[in-house]
Parts: C-alpha cells; sequence; structure tokens
C-alpha cells in the first residue's frame, strides 16, 4: 500500500467536522475574534493611532480650507465695497451680498427675503418715442459710468425705496431674518434717509478721488464705535528729526508736525533712541544733548511720549528715516572678530544686530552684549530723571532684535533676501554654534551640533526644500531638537534683556515688539516664521512660551500689523494669512493676561485700511471685551498727504474712533 491509499484510509477514519474528538489533531483549533488592541498587534499595526494621526491631518486640513475660504469672502467683499459702492455691514453674510447684488440689478429685496421685480409704469407715462426693450434685452446689471462710482440705477433703486408709504416695513422682523440681515436692513434705511452717498473706496493716489467725496463716510464707519473703549493713539516721529551727531536738526518743523498731531486728538508720539547715536564714537560716552532738545518740545505741547532703545540698525525705507548703522566703535570691533554678528549659512555676516551668542561673552571691551543695553539704559534713566517723575514719558520700549521686533535678522534685503522668501537661519558665528554643541551634548547626540543641510536659501520656497517641506525634516526628532533650540535661544535672550530692563525703568511700562510673519502661514511648516525664531508649525504654537516669557515680566506686547503690500495673487502664491496670524497672537497674549498693543507700518488715511484696524483693536464679538491698551500708527510721507484735507479728515475719523466717539469732522476747523 503506498503513501497515497494510507492517506485516503486515514481520512476516512477521522469523525465527522460535527461530532468533534478529544484527540482531533488534523483540524486547527476554532479561532476567536481578535478585538482593540489585540487586533491592532495581530494586524501588524496600530489602526486606532493610524486612524487618530489621519484625523488629525484632516482637522489640519479643514482648518487651511476655512481659512482660505475667509480669505477669499474677505476679499469678495471688500472689492464689493471698494470698487461698487455696496454699503455692506463690517460683517456681512452672504444674505447681505445677494440682496446687494439683486438690488443693484434692479429687483426689489424685501426685509424677509422676498425679492421681486418692480411693477412696470403704466402704459401711458412711457414715451411713444422710446418703447421699452423687450425683458429679454434687459441687462442683468446695470453699467457705471467712469465718470461718477455710483450708478443711475441704485440711484433710482434707492429713490424708488424712499418713496416707499410704510417705511416701518423695513424693520418688520421675520422668524426668517437673520441678525447680519437685519444689521444691514438698518444700515441700508439709515441710507437712504442721507441725500448724498459715499465713495468707499480708498485713497490710492490724489487723483483717484474727488476730496468731497472722501470727506464723507457711510454712518456705520463711526456709530458702531461710539461709546466704545478709548484706546490711545501714538504716532512714531521719523529719525531724520537727529542727525549723527545727536543734534535737532529743524526744532520749528518738529513743532508744527506737533501742532498737527495735537490738532488730530493725537495722544502722544513714539521716539526712536539710536544706540549709534548716542554712543556712536566711544563705549560709555553718551550724548543726550538732541534728545534732550526734542523731549523739552513735546513737553511743551503735553503729549505722552514713548521711547524706543533702538540697539540695531535702520537701513531707512524712504519715508524720510536716514540710515542708522550700529555705534562706529562696535564696527571697529567687528572688523577684528565678525563672529559679534549674526551669521548665515554660507558665513556671510549681518550688522543688523549683534548676535545672541554674545550676550555673556566679554567682547565689547570688557562688556557683555547684555551689559552694554543695560549700561545705555541706565544711562537713559539718569539723565531723563525728571521726565519720568512727571510721567512725560508713559513707556519704554526696548529693541529685542531686527527692526527693533522680537526676531532674528533672517530677512535682510542686503543679503538677497525679496519677499516671500522663506529666510535662512542665523545661527553660524562661532558663538552661537558653542551653544548648539552643549545643547547637543545635553541631549545626549552630539552629531546634532549642526544646522539643517537641506533648509534652501533666502529667496526659497518651502516646498523647495527638504526641511520646510510638507513631512520634512522639520518635524523629525533631528528637527525638532533644532528649531527647539532656536527658538530658546530668542527667548533666553529676551529674558536676560528684560530682567535688567525693569531693574532700570522700575515702575515703568515696558514694551516688545513682535513681528507680523505671515507668509507661508497657511503651510505645515510655517517655514518663515521657523528661520524667524518662533516655533510655530501647524502641531504646535510657537508664540505661548514667548508669551509665558513676556508675562513673568509684565511687560505689553506690542504687535505688527502687516498692511496691504501685497496683492491677492502674490498672497495665494506665498500661502499668506495676515487675518489668522493675527488671530493667533492676539489670543494667545490675552489669553495669558497680557497687554497688548499694535503698530501699523502703513498708513491709517485710507478708509477700509483704518475698518482693518479698528476691527484688530476693538474685537466687537469679543465675550471678553478684550481691546489694545494703546495703537502706533507710522508718518509716512506720500503725495496723498500733500492734500492735507482729506488726509486730515479720514485720519480724524479713524482716532475718533479709536477714542470710542463719533462726531463729524469739519476739516475746516481743523486747517484754520
Amino acid at each position: 500500500m503506498d503513501t497515497k491509499d494510507l492517506d485516503q484510509q486515514h481520512q476516512q477514519q477521522q469523525p465527522s467536522g460535527d461530532q468533534g474528538s478529544d484527540h482531533d489533531f488534523s483540524l486547527p483549533p476554532p479561532q476567536r475574534r481578535l478585538r482593540g488592541f489585540a487586533a491592532a498587534v495581530a494586524g501588524g499595526g496600530s489602526p486606532v493611532a493610524k486612524g487618530r494621526k489621519e484625523r488629525e491631518r484632516e482637522k489640519e486640513r479643514t482648518k487651511l480650507r476655512e481659512r482660505h475660504r475667509r480669505a477669499i469672502t474677505s476679499r469678495m467683499l471688500a472689492g464689493l465695497r471698494q470698487y461698487g459702492n455696496f454699503l455692506l455691514p463690517a460683517r456681512a453674510d452672504m444674505n447681505d451680498v445677494l440682496a446687494a447684488l439683486a438690488r443693484e440689478a434692479g429687483w426689489i429685496v424685501d426685509p424677509d427675503g422676498t425679492t421681486y421685480r418692480p411693477s412696470p409704469a403704466p402704459a401711458s407715462s412711457i414715451p411713444s418715442a422710446s418703447p421699452p426693450p423687450p425683458p429679454s434685452q434687459l441687462a442683468p446689471f446695470p453699467i457705471r459710468s467712469s465718470e461718477s462710482p455710483l450708478s443711475a440705477t441704485s440711484l433710482k433703486n434707492c429713490s424708488i425705496k424712499a418713496s416707499l408709504d410704510s417705511q416701518a416695513a423695513l424693520l418688520r422682523i421675520d422668524e426668517t431674518l437673520s441678525p447680519t440681515s437685519f444689521d444691514s436692513v438698518v444700515v441700508a434705511e439709515g441710507n437712504i434717509k442721507n441725500e448724498k452717498y459715499v465713495n468707499a473706496s480708498p485713497v490710492n493716489s490724489p487723483d483717484s478721488v474727488e476730496p468731497d467725496q472722501l470727506m464723507q463716510e457711510p454712518a456705520h464707519d463711526k456709530t458702531e464705535y461710539a461709546g466704545t473703549s478709548y484706546v490711545p493713539v501714538y504716532a512714531v516721529l521719523l529719525s531724520g528729526i537727529m542727525n549723527s551727531y545727536c543734534q535737532l536738526v529743524n526744532p520749528e518743523a518738529v513743532r508744527q508736525e506737533l501742532r498737527n498731531l495735537k490738532s488730530l486728538s493725537v495722544d502722544g508720539v513714539v521716539v526712536d533712541c539710536w544706540w549709534r547715536i548716542v554712543e556712536g564714537w566711544s563705549p560709555c560716552k553718551y550724548n543726550w544733548s538732541g534728545y534732550r532738545d526734542l523731549f523739552n518740545i513735546i513737553r511743551e505741547f503735553k503729549l505722552k511720549l514713548q521711547v524706543v532703545m533702538a540697539f540695531h540698525e535702520s537701513g531707512g525705507n524712504g519715508s524720510g528715516d536716514m540710515s542708522i548703522s550700529l555705534p562706529q566703535w562696535v564696527l571697529e570691533i567687528g572688523k577684528d572678530n565678525q563672529d559679534i554678528f549674526f551669521t548665515d549659512r554660507e558665513g556671510r555676516r549681518n550688522t543688523e544686530c549683534l548676535s545672541w551668542g554674545i550676550d555673556k561673552e566679554r567682547v565689547l571691551k570688557g562688556r557683555t552684549g547684555i551689559e552694554v543695553c543695560y549700561d545705555f539704559m541706565r544711562s537713559f534713566r539718569t539723565e531723563f530723571g525728571d521726565l519720568f517723575e512727571e510721567k512725560v514719558i508713559s513707556a519704554i520700549e526696548v529693541g529685542l532684535g531686527a527692526s527693533g521686533e522680537l526676531k532674528y535678522p533672517s530677512f535682510r534685503e542686503r543679503m538677497g533676501w525679496r519677499h516671500p522668501g522663506i529666510g535662512e537661519f542665523q545661527c553660524y558665528d562661532k558663538y552661537m554654534q558653542k551653544n548648539l554643541r552643549l545643547a547637543a551634548k545635553l541631549r545626549g547626540h552630539l552629531f546634532w551640533a549642526r544646522g539643517p543641510d537641506n533648509a534652501g536659501h533666502y529667496n526659497s520656497r518651502p516646498d523647495e526644500t527638504g526641511f520646510f517641506c510638507d513631512k520634512g525634516d522639520y518635524d523629525s526628532y533631528y528637527g525638532r531638537f533644532f528649531l527647539h533650540w532656536y527658538a530658546q535661544t530668542l527667548i533666553d535672550h529676551a529674558d536676560h534683556i528684560l530682567s535688567l530692563t525693569n531693574l532700570a525703568f522700575e515702575g515703568t511700562e515696558i514694551v516688545v515688539k513682535i513681528p507680523s510673519i505671515y507668509w507661508w502661514y497657511r503651510t505645515a511648516s510655517h517655514a518663515a516664521e521657523l528661520t524667524a525664531g518662533f516655533h510655530n508649525p501647524t502641531n504646535q504654537d510657537g508664540y505661548a512660551s514667548v508669551f509665558d516669557m513676556l508675562k513673568k515680566h509684565s511687560v505689553t506686547m506690542k504687535f505688527m500689523c502687516c498692511g496691504p503690500q501685497s496683492s491677492v495673487q502674490e498672497n495665494e502664491e506665498s500661502f499668506a494669512d495676515a487675518e489668522a496670524l493675527s488671530w493667533q497672537v492676539l489670543n494667545a497674549a490675552w489669553e495669558r493676561g497680557l497687554c497688548v498693543a499694535a503698530q501699523s507700518t502703513f498708513p491709517c488715511h485710507v478708509r477700509e485700511t483704518y475698518l482693518k484696524i479698528l476691527e484688530i483693536a476693538k474685537p466687537r464679538n469679543d465675550p471678553d471685551h478684550h481691546h489694545l491698551s494703546f495703537f502706533v500708527y507710522q508718518q509716512q510721507l506720500s503725495p496723498i498727504i500733500l492734500q492735507r484735507q482729506i488726509f486730515f479728515s479720514d485720519l480724524d475719523n479713524f482716532i475718533k474712533c479709536m477714542h470710542g466717539e463719533y462726531e463729524p469732522v469739519h476739516t475746516c476747523n481743523l486747517l484754520c
């Protein structure tokens, strides 16, 4: 009998599957269904963890899509207000937009949403020489005249609505009428009563609109902020008023400028005290004479004064500011020891400010970087003690990095950077490298004591690099270590300086300036923020630890509001989101109980611009009623300022809204 026959005989002797047997070894035992963690282990992975991770990714993608949607909606509404003269409320919804478009097309929209064409005029009232066109030839939207920003059709519609017998019907509230829609109806009804209509477009040039159009403004521009919190407004004086020998260049021009600011009810001014001007030639030799003359003039006008301890370089920006370098004696030290300056990967030195690597290194004529700053501030406090006692000096702002802001000098135009480049890490001087080696050694991975070699260059895009791209090295073990060290160095520098600042100016408000790095914000890595020193990718809040440190020193955080410097297309190409960044920074600061201020880098006499600033200064939907402690605007010389009527009118309206007032402006009184 062969092997095949034995196998067949053995199979015939086995009991059936229904009977079972204790000695049945041919069939496998019944398998139980694995559940939970056992099923995940048996499957060779963790589907629970994978699912959770996928859900987190989807949440981030949803956030990005929502931010993108809100940005598009905001631009659409701004375009309708600017170019279409639609009187939309500040927080209009799509119902308001559809209603405005329907009215513009000649339809009638009731408050309850009922939409219909106006009743046709009787035949007797239509001239026989010009019969009405058939409905098929009616244009869906009226053609605007290039001479008038408001079309004849929209004026006709407004006159029809004003002639309705029952105006109370405009304020009737249905269950189907949303609060936002009701707000738009009230605004529309208020404007029907006015005989003149407003061009709400911003001022781009003196020839773009007529001055009388700029003098008028929609009622909601002012009345929405009537009775709101009082936010002081400060103006920055241009640095060109002081020469390099600390002499006031033109005292009479300063008086005229302060006279203009006083007529606008500006609360005070901000003055930069430059390290280069005061201690420019020899260490510990301070010359405050020009600033003494300037401060005495400011005191004559009874304006408040905020002073900036400016330890950085200013390259001039075409707005009247002169070019100011670091002190000459510091530059002489830098010729022999270039490592006192920030350095990029290619070894290029950045003389915009001193490297934080020398904060505790005695390389500045026997003093450390921190001691140099403290001696400067202590000299100022001694020189102007009388102004502190008289409360003329209301706050001291301390410069902590490039442009006086708490950031690395990663976006230096002299190094070739152009917006919206990601910038470069500035940590390659020998002192910063020494700190990096120490941090890597403490972590137990000495081979991490290096900067990333795949982070691109100043003008790279995140997706062009291996470090900042999606799922790039920024989120690896090494990447997180390096970015944490890089950001912590920034925090430590501010921590050390602020400790001595509070010692020098005890009892005085201290202000720290936080930059607005909004380009590449809608990417996962936030590359531009990373190179500037803020570890703020999508899975981490990079401002929390910074604000915790600021809270420890009880300082005021001043946020730099970005302006409309780029077109919509440029913002889309750079994945920029200034509104989302502002929301994150301001709310993170308010949650930690910080006093929050803001400063603009763009003019405030453009109506559409200053309305956005008001939204930041006084968030109307904030249940905690947060608001800015003060606001600073940057004076800029532009052709529009030559028309003082237009400039003063809009700027005065803006200041009145910040002060919680709403009285109309009479320009003739300002010019008298």
